[in-house]
């Protein structure tokens, strides 16, 4: 791939999105390496979906100490090759946590992740990808994660609005918005190139990628 293209590309957005596809796509573009979110590993994460209430500071804390080792670690790795791609920022665990906790569980997972040194430097490139709640719901459901079911739409739109606000105001690296509604992130060849162009030419500020109707 060309020089030309960002050493280091996280790809995010709300659940269901297609941040884990897209960020697979990109790292075997760029043969590069991949470090991605391990939900599936978290205990509390079944509990959670069924019942928030109660262990919503323990499933958040959980993701918390997870995603900040995964930087730690792979920040210590030896790398050969210029391109990272992942499929998380690690501020979105303060995006989450704004949305799942009451005020006293949010003020004592402040207080943990203030104390937690992370050292991760900002992205040269972030994806933020959008669709509507109702494609999302469908995906979630289509993914077959049995314990997502219980997902609502009412969650879901919180999450979604929590990262509109995010992202309104981000400016940490370049952003590109990518629209997602009718873009296959793992079968679209057409639209995935035309990405991987795009993805070439930007530069700093906030970029848009509408999909081509094929």
């Amino acid at each position: 791939m060309s020089k030309k293209h960002p050493d280091y590309i996280v790809v995010e957005g709300p659940i269901g999105v297609g941040k884990t596809t897209l960020a697979k796509r990109l790292a075997k573009s760029f043969n590069t390496e991949l470090m991605l979110e391990l939900a599936t590993e978290n205990p509390f994460l079944p509990r959670f979906y069924s019942d928030p209430k109660t262990v919503a500071l323990p499933t958040q804390l959980f993701f918390l100490f997870q995603r900040a080792k995964q930087i730690e670690s792979f920040r210590q790795k030896d790398m050969f090759r210029p391109i990272q791609v992942s499929d998380f920022l690690i501020e979105k665990d303060k995006l989450f946590a704004s949305v799942t906790l009451d005020s006293d569980e949010l003020d004592l997972y402040q207080q943990v992740y203030n104390r937690l040194t992370i050292d991760n430097h900002a992205p040269d490139l972030v994806i933020y990808l959008q669709a509507p709640i109702e494609i999302l719901m469908q995906r979630i459901m289509m993914r077959g994660y049995g314990y997502e079911k219980a997902i609502n739409h009412d969650y879901l739109k919180k999450i979604s609005n929590a990262y509109i606000d995010f992202f309104y105001n981000y400016t940490s690296s370049p952003l590109l918005i990518v629209n997602t509604d009718d873009f296959d992130l793992s079968k679209d060849e057409k639209n995935y190139n035309l990405l991987l162009e795009h993805i070439g030419t930007l530069s700093s500020g906030r970029h848009y990628f509408n999909p081509v109707q094929i």
